[in-house]
């Protein structure tokens, strides 16, 4: 409908305005009694449908809360109210007075992560943008005057796009497919934060440990030193021995600096997940990591599990049937664009009323609408090809996952079961050897090197264990980051030091 242009009453002359164009009629007529108050109802109607949809208080965070709850069973929380925020910051003081457990530390982040709360405002973003979407557009009021001769005529039209009334209820089923995909992409954020920051919490305490052992390896590397010097001093020993004794040494300052390197940045990535500054980042880490389960997990029906609960699987099928909702608006409204209600009135000089309603839509002549259709066709084969593609995905990680587990099951186990256990008997082995005189001293500081190392091995292992499960936790919900890196690993000269 073109608004600038008069309405058809506008055009005759006043003497001519009795019987009016078809659909108009003057004041008092029973035309204008039947047809113009299902004109005025139907734009009720648009205002009381268009005007419902209002932006919920919690933008839709209810239901992240209850996707990620099953799986963290941590409290979340978004600080958009002072009284929020110093909740939050009153239950990470809380925390943060005693040694961060794992699930100390996911709980922190929830809390205190920054860029994690922003994550959960982008809920609000979206559940505005779906409130806007269902809203119809303000009507159009125009005001037109007319002059012909002494004849002077005002006339007022009102006009309310009718194409997004008709197709709100397929607009609704898009937009609230499209808010579901938003809290499934901010859930997969927020469990995926959570994993990053219990891998970063395991790094972090292994690495102490690491930095611990390292230090006992220096120790013993500087005694056996001293302990070379002062021989080779006395003339019993020979340059090869003290030169071997002195490369040990160096190794064991250089080892322990990149522990205490790694211990650093392990500690502050952890810090970075946390989102802690200033004061905070004194926090305090236990001393050792948890043990070792004495049974890996028994996940049967593990591809089918993934299958059914990862998210990022929901979010690609909701994608799908977000895009076929799409198609079907598309196909419903291809012919239909700019179709308008109009309802206008004029008043002449000589004080005559006329009014009347008029429907509007745009012809179909040069934009068909069919490439519209096509472009949401090819989107919604599309959504299903990736659908397709992130659950053959899922189960490969998964699967990935759970392998990396149990093989780091198995190593730990190895260790704690038989390295160390083995390691132990030897140095008790050749204490009772050095108490009897058959060994030297130097034979004794090998021995505790080579155990010290063993001790170490052991650490990492178990370091790798509670890693690779924290990726199999993950990879049951969502995509997994399964090349987390690791902290440095000590090398021992343990082949120059047994020849002493």
């Amino acid at each position: 409908m073109n608004r600038s242009a008069p309405h058809p009453a506008t055009r005759a002359p006043a003497a001519s305005r009795t019987a009016g164009p078809p659909g108009i009629a003057r004041p008092g007529t029973g035309s204008a009694r039947r047809r113009l108050p299902a004109a005025v109802g139907l734009l009720v109607l648009a205002a009381v449908l268009g005007g419902c949809a209002t932006v919920r208080p919690d933008a839709g965070l209810a239901e992240v809360r209850q996707a990620v709850r099953p799986h963290l069973g941590q409290e979340l929380e978004r600080a958009d109210t002072p009284a929020r925020a110093e909740a939050a910051a009153q239950r990470v003081d809380a925390l943060l007075a005693r040694p961060l457990s794992a699930d100390d530390a996911v709980q922190v982040a929830l809390l205190n992560h920054r860029g994690l709360q922003a994550a959960l405002e982008g809920l609000g973003i979206a559940e505005a943008d779906r409130v806007q979407a269902l809203r119809l557009p303000n009507p159009g009021l125009a005001l037109g005057r007319t002059r012909s001769g002494d004849e002077r005529e005002t006339e007022w039209s009102l006009h309310l796009a009718l194409t997004r009334l008709l197709a709100l209820p397929q607009r609704r089923a898009a937009e609230d497919a499209r808010l579901r995909q938003a809290q499934a992409s901010v859930a997969l954020q927020v469990l995926g934060h959570a994993a990053d920051t219990r891998k970063a919490w395991v790094q972090a305490v292994a690495a102490e440990e690491t930095v611990r052992y390292a230090r006992q390896v220096m120790d013993a590397a500087e005694a056996g030193a001293e302990l070379a010097r002062r021989m080779a001093a006395a003339g019993n020993f020979n340059k090869l021995q003290r030169a071997r004794e002195q490369s040990f040494y160096a190794d064991a300052a250089l080892n322990l600096a990149r522990a205490q390197q790694g211990q650093r940045a392990a500690r502050e990535r952890l810090t970075r997940l946390l989102g802690l500054w200033g004061a905070q980042t004194a926090f305090q880490l236990p001393p050792r990591l948890p043990d070792l389960p004495p049974e890996p997990a028994d996940l049967p029906d593990l591809e089918r599990r993934a299958i059914a609960q990862r998210l990022d699987v929901q979010g690609a099928l909701r994608a799908a049937d977000e895009a076929a909702q799409r198609l079907g608006l598309d196909r419903a409204t291809r012919l239909a664009g700019g179709l308008e209600l109009g309802l206008a009135a004029s008043r002449g000089s000589d004080g005559d009323r006329s009014r009347g309603w008029e429907l509007g839509f745009e012809l179909p002549l040069f934009d068909p609408g069919d490439a519209r259709v096509a472009r949401a066709e090819a989107a919604h084969r599309q959504a299903l090809h990736r659908a397709a593609q992130v659950a053959a995905d899922a189960r490969s990680e998964v699967r990935e996952a759970w392998g990396a587990q149990r093989t780091a099951w198995d190593v730990a186990r190895h260790h704690r079961e038989e390295v160390v256990p083995l390691r132990r008997q030897i140095a008790e082995e050749n204490l009772l050897r050095y108490n009897g005189m058959l060994i030297g001293v130097f034979e004794l500081l090998a021995d505790a090197r080579a155990q010290i190392a063993a001790v170490h091995g052991a650490i990492e292992a178990l370091r790798d264990f509670w890693l690779a499960d924290a990726d199999l936790r993950m990879a049951l919900i969502g995509p997994p980051h399964l090349a987390g890196g690791v902290t440095p690993t000590l090398a021992t000269p343990a082949a120059d030091a047994a020849g002493h």
